[in-house]
């Protein structure tokens, strides 16, 4: 690490302990990492674009790797944020893991909506645009089954999707951190109370919820760890040129929001953290009930143990309610993020999904 002290301190640091001088440091390094240094490049492994719909893309990964696996596989993200945190870097990218390991990638990226999609539902995302994709990647990779990868929010609405398209040939299906019984919530549960949180007001108010409101309900979560912890950790570490790395990878990720459509943020917070219809057999897609026992795919479930968002016992819960024969719930190590990227996620999170997916992709 290299930091310019300024003349007129040299006197006083030739006078000062050690440790100080090292503090000095790093509190300046980390003053350049927050205000000068460049931003990260992200999303670094290549891919085309192979159909569209409205803000909607649907990436195939390239790669010189052979292919080595019939089946192949389709990430499907949440509606916040946007997707590269599943490719943030080169040696930190689930997407980079799985390609190099022979499978054909898909990413379906909703892109940035605007005003003008406030009308979007959940029913549009579940009843057009997934299947739509779906056949595409069958047609593109000549495949006669596909496996889907759902992360967070996009493991719910894929969950919904498989259950009600009994006739797209899904062979396996994974869930990572996603959330299926909303009855014991936490902190969210308080803040969404609807005693409290009138859900129509805001979205007729807003019409698209902003990015920062979804960032202030998360950080209300553990709001000292997440709104402080991290600069802290970057002062303590700044003498760690692979810890700044992550933390701007991260950072660039965290502060890089999008809107979310206001009828699909309605569904999301009224049927989902007020009603908790999906695991009670209640929830309607475009006039048809959701019925959870219609996946017979193959199932991973992957849950993280320190995850606040979406806590282990919300991600089990749809394990009882799925008809699949080869199903299996696993708890890992991680967080909410961390299960995606991050050492623990090189180490654990990556290996447990590419050895479960050989085994049922050819």
């Amino acid at each position: 690490m290299s930091v310019l002290i300024p003349k007129e301190l040299n006197t006083i640091l030739d006078y000062t302990p050690q440790k100080y001088k090292d503090m000095y440091q790093r509190v300046q390094r980390a003053t350049q990492v927050l205000t000068t240094d460049a931003e990260p490049e992200v999303a670094p492994t290549p891919k085309e674009v192979v159909w569209t719909r409205n803000k909607t893309k649907l990436y195939r990964y390239i790669s010189d790797h052979p292919k080595k696996h019939k089946v192949p596989l389709l990430f499907v993200y949440a509606l916040i944020n946007k997707p590269y945190i599943l490719d943030l870097t080169k040696g930190g990218s689930l997407i980079e893991f799985l390609v190099e390991r022979g499978f054909d990638v898909y990413l379906l990226d909703w892109g940035t909506p605007g005003y003008e999609d406030k009308k979007m539902k959940l029913d549009d995302y579940i009843m057009d645009y997934i299947p739509r994709a779906v056949r595409k990647v069958l047609r593109k990779s000549n495949a006669d089954e596909v496996s889907i990868l759902g992360y967070c929010m996009g493991g719910t609405i894929t969950s919904m999707f498989a259950a009600l398209h009994p006739e797209l040939p899904i062979r396996n299906l994974i869930f990572m951190t996603s959330p299926f019984n909303f009855d014991n919530s936490g902190a969210y549960g308080a803040m969404l109370d609807d005693r409290y949180f009138d859900i129509d007001k805001v979205v007729e108010t807003l019409g698209c919820i902003p990015p920062e409101m979804i960032d202030y309900g998360n950080k209300m979560i553990n709001p000292m760890g997440t709104n402080f912890g991290p600069f802290i950790s970057l002062v303590e570490r700044a003498d760690n040129e692979n810890f700044i790395k992550s933390f701007k990878l991260l950072q660039k990720w965290l502060n890089d929001g999008i809107l979310f459509p206001g009828e699909a943020y309605r569904q999301w917070i009224r049927d989902f953290y007020q009603k908790n219809k999906l695991i009670k057999g209640e929830m309607v897609i475009r006039g048809q009930k959701v019925n959870l026992e219609n996946i017979r795919a193959n199932v991973l479930n992957l849950a993280g143990k320190n995850d606040l968002i979406a806590p282990p016992h919300q991600v089990e819960a749809l394990m009882n309610a799925i008809s699949s024969e080869d199903k299996e719930f696993k708890v890992l190590p991680v967080g909410h993020t961390s299960i995606t990227y991050g050492s623990q996620a090189t180490k654990i999170t990556y290996p447990t999904i590419a050895e479960w997916l050989i085994k049922r992709s050819n």
